[in-house]
C-alpha cells in the first residue's frame, strides 16, 4: 500500500492512499479518519515503513539534527527541495522517515530556511540569518525577563526596574513594553486590577496621591507649577483709580483665599440706601493673549478637592487682587440705590478701589447672624445693621424672582477638613440667612451685568435654563431656575475663566472702550465649549475625592455600622456624609426610609465598600 507524507494547513500528516485521482487523493490516517487532499500538497510517497509510528520516528530523527550544520550543508543562493538536502546531509539515499525529518526541520526553522514553494526552500543569507538569530535571542531574553517579572508580581514583589516607570504603568501604559505585558499577565493570574496589584506590591504608598496624580496626568500633563511665568506681569496700579469711600466687608468660609467679592451699605436720604457689590478685577492685570491669560484659558477654573485646590491663576496674582483685609484693591463695583421698601430705583457701575474693612468668616458669622438673632433683633456683632438691611433686601429680591416659596433648609452642604491625614466632615444646613444674602446679591449682579452687556450690544457668555436643562450660550436667555431674564457669570473672575472674559467686557463697557471680544470672535465660543467640559470634569473629580475622604473617615473611625436613607431602589445615602452607595441586599423600601447598614471591605483604590442591609432604623 502506498503511503503519503503531506502538508495541510501548516501541519505535517501521514496516511494510506485509498484512491489516487491524479490531482487529488483519498487518504486514511492511522486513527482511521478519511479525508481528501490535493496531490500538490504531497511531499513524499513511500510503501515502508507503515504509517503507525512514522511521525514519531521522524520527529525523533529531526531532534537529533543540528540545524546550524544543516544550514551549512546548503549552497548559498540556490533553491533546493527537502529530498535533495536530505541526500546531501545523510550522504546517501535517506529512508522516508529521514526525509520527513529534514522536511520538518526546514519548515520549523524559517529563520534558517526560506520557503519557496511546497517542499522547496532556500538557505537564508548569512547576514540576514545573523540578524534574525540576534532578534530571536533578544526575544527569548525578553520573554525570560517577562516571566521573571510575572513571578515576582504574582508573589506581590515589585521588580526593581518597575520603580522608575510606575507613573507610566499606572496612568499612561505603553502596552508594547515587557513591563506592561508582565503586569497584565500577573493581573490575569491574580485577578486583580493593575492599581490593586501594584498596591499589593507596595508601589502605591498613598492612595490619595494615586487618585490625585491620575487626575494631573490626564488633565494637567505639564504639571501645576506656575514658576515658569514671568514675575514682571502687568498689574494695574490702584493709584490710577478713584477710591470708593465705602466701608466694605467680605463673607467667605475660613479657608478661602480667592476673595472675589465684598459688599457695602451706605445710608441715603429718606430711609433709602446704596448697596455696593464689589468684585475683584484680575482682568486689569491678566491681559488677553498674555502668558497668564493662556494659562488661565487652559485651566478654565479653579479645581477644588478636600484639603487642597489647584487655582486657575497663580498665587502671586491672587494675592495681588484678592480682597483681603486692610489692602486697597481695584474692583468693579455695581451700585444699587434702594428705596425704603427695598425696591431698586437705580443701578450704576464703576471701576475703583476699595479697602475691605473685614473679611467675615462663615463659621463665626453664622453664630452671630442667623434666624434667632434676626428675630430677636440682636446687633452685638460686626456689620449687624448692614447685614440686616441686606437680609431684608435679599428677601425682597427672592420674592421678586418668584423663588420665595422654595425651601433650601432641607438640603445639606458638607465641608472636609484635612489635618495631618485625618479627616473631619462637617454638615451645614443650606439656606441660612447668610446664604440668602450672598446668593441674592450674586444673582442680582450677574443678572444685571448680563443685562447691561446685552443692552449695549457687547458679546458675553450667558447661562440659561429651560425645561430643566442648564446650558451656556453667547446670547442672553431666561434662567428659569433662578427666575431672571438673563444671567452672565461675572462675580468670580479669579476662579472661573468665563467670569474673567465677561469682566473684560464689562470693564470696557464701564470705561467707554471697545469690547475686547465681539460675537464674531471665535474665542468666546471656544472658551464656552472648553469651559463646560472642564467644569464638568473638575466637578466629577471633586465628587470622587469627596467620596475617597468619606471612605477614609469610615476606616479612620472604625465604622462597622451606619445609618442611611433610601434614595431609590437599592441606592442609599449614608448619614453625616455625602456618600451614596448601592446595597444589593436592600429590600423594596420607599424613598426616604431610614435604615441601618453594615459596612465592610472599604477599598480606597477602587473607592468602593461593601454595604449590607441590617434593618430599618428604629429611633
Amino acid at each position: 500500500m502506498v503511503n503519503v507524507f503531506y502538508e495541510e494547513a501548516g501541519a505535517f500528516k501521514v496516511g494510506n492512499v485509498l484512491a489516487d485521482n491524479t490531482t487529488s487523493l483519498q487518504v486514511e490516517a492511522a486513527h482511521g479518519k478519511r479525508s481528501k487532499i490535493k496531490a500538490a500538497s504531497v511531499l513524499l510517497r513511500f510503501e515502508n515503513p507503515p504509517i503507525h509510528g512514522f511521525m514519531q520516528q521522524a520527529q525523533e530523527i529531526a531532534a537529533g539534527v543540528d540545524v546550524n550544520f544543516l544550514w551549512e550543508c546548503c549552497e548559498e543562493n540556490r533553491e533546493f527541495s527537502g529530498q535533495e538536502l536530505a541526500n546531501d546531509y545523510f550522504g546517501r539515499t535517506p529512508n522516508p522517515a529521514e526525509t520527513a525529518a529534514i522536511l520538518i526541520l526546514l519548515s520549523q526553522n524559517p529563520v534558517y530556511f526560506h520557503k519557496r514553494g511546497v517542499g522547496r526552500f532556500k538557505a537564508a543569507p548569512p547576514e540576514i540569518l545573523k540578524a534574525a538569530l540576534a532578534s530571536r535571542e533578544k526575544k527569548r531574553l525578553a520573554e525570560e525577563k517577562q516571566a521573571g517579572y510575572v513571578q515576582q508580581l504574582t508573589s506581590f514583589e515589585l521588580p526593581e526596574t518597575f520603580q522608575p516607570i510606575l507613573d507610566n504603568l499606572l496612568y499612561h501604559p505603553d502596552k508594547n513594553t515587557i513591563e506592561w505585558k508582565a503586569l497584565e499577565a500577573a493581573c490575569d493570574a491574580t485577578r486583580l486590577s493593575a492599581p490593586k496589584l501594584l498596591e499589593q506590591c507596595g508601589a502605591i504608598p498613598s492612595s490619595h496621591d494615586y487618585h490625585f496624580n491620575q487626575f494631573l496626568h490626564e488633565h494637567f500633563p505639564e504639571g501645576i507649577s506656575t514658576d515658569s511665568l514671568p514675575a514682571d506681569v502687568h498689574r494695574m496700579d490702584p493709584d490710577n483709580l478713584p477710591e470708593a469711600g465705602v466701608k466694605a466687608f467680605s463673607i467667605d468660609d475660613a479657608t478661602t483665599t480667592e476673595i472675589d467679592d465684598a459688599f457695602s451699605v451706605t445710608p441715603l436720604s429718606f430711609g433709602s440706601f446704596r448697596i455696593g457689590i464689589h468684585i475683584a478685577t484680575p482682568a486689569l492685570g491678566v491681559t488677553p493673549d498674555s502668558l497668564l491669560d493662556k494659562m488661565a484659558a487652559k485651566r478654565l477654573s479653579t479645581v477644588y478637592l478636600p484639603g487642597r485646590k489647584i487655582t486657575m491663576l497663580p498665587e502671586s496674582i491672587i494675592q495681588h487682587f484678592t480682597l483681603g483685609e486692610t489692602h486697597r484693591r481695584p474692583v468693579l463695583s455695581l451700585y444699587l440705590e434702594v428705596a425704603d421698601d427695598f425696591t431698586v430705583t437705580r443701578t450704576f457701575s464703576r471701576i475703583e478701589t476699595i479697602e475691605v474693612s473685614t473679611n467675615l468668616r462663615l463659621d463665626t458669622l453664622e453664630q452671630q447672624f442667623n434666624e434667632v438673632t434676626l428675630r430677636e433683633n440682636l446687633t452685638n456683632y460686626p456689620f449687624a445693621q448692614e447685614l440686616r438691611l441686606l437680609w431684608n433686601f435679599s428677601c425682597k429680591m427672592e420674592k421678586t424672582r418668584g423663588k420665595d416659596q422654595e425651601a433650601n433648609s432641607e438640603k445639606t452642604d458638607y465641608s472636609f477638613v484635612i489635618n495631618q491625614d485625618r479627616v473631619a466632615i462637617y454638615e451645614r444646613r443650606r439656606g441660612a440667612p447668610i446664604d440668602k444674602v450672598v446668593s441674592e446679591l450674586m444673582i442680582f449682579a450677574n443678572a444685571e451685568w448680563g443685562k447691561q452687556l446685552a443692552e449695549a450690544g457687547f458679546a458675553g457668555i450667558y447661562r440659561s435654563q429651560g425645561n430643566g436643562k442648564v446650558k451656556m450660550s453667547l446670547s442672553p436667555a431666561p434662567h428659569q431656575g433662578l427666575g431672571v431674564a438673563q444671567y452672565a457669570w461675572s462675580s468670580s473672575p479669579m476662579r472661573r475663566y468665563v467670569d474673567l472674559i465677561n469682566q473684560r467686557q464689562l470693564i470696557a463697557l464701564v470705561s467707554g472702550h471697545p469690547p475686547p471680544y465681539t460675537r464674531e470672535n471665535d474665542t468666546l465660543l471656544i472658551t464656552m465649549r472648553d469651559f463646560e467640559m472642564a467644569y464638568a470634569t473638575y466637578a466629577e473629580f471633586q465628587r470622587g475625592m469627596e467620596r475617597y475622604w468619606c471612605l477614609r473617615w469610615l476606616l479612620q473611625e472604625n465604622i462597622s455600622t451606619s445609618g442611611a436613607v433610601v434614595i431609590k431602589e437599592n441606592i442609599v445615602k449614608l448619614d453625616r456624609m455625602p456618600l451614596v452607595v448601592r446595597v444589593p441586599s436592600l429590600p423594596d423600601l420607599a424613598p426616604g426610609t431610614l435604615i441601618t447598614l453594615g459596612i465592610s471591605q472599604v477599598d480606597l483604590i477602587d473607592r468602593s465598600l461593601g454595604a449590607s442591609f441590617l434593618g430599618k432604623y428604629e429611633g
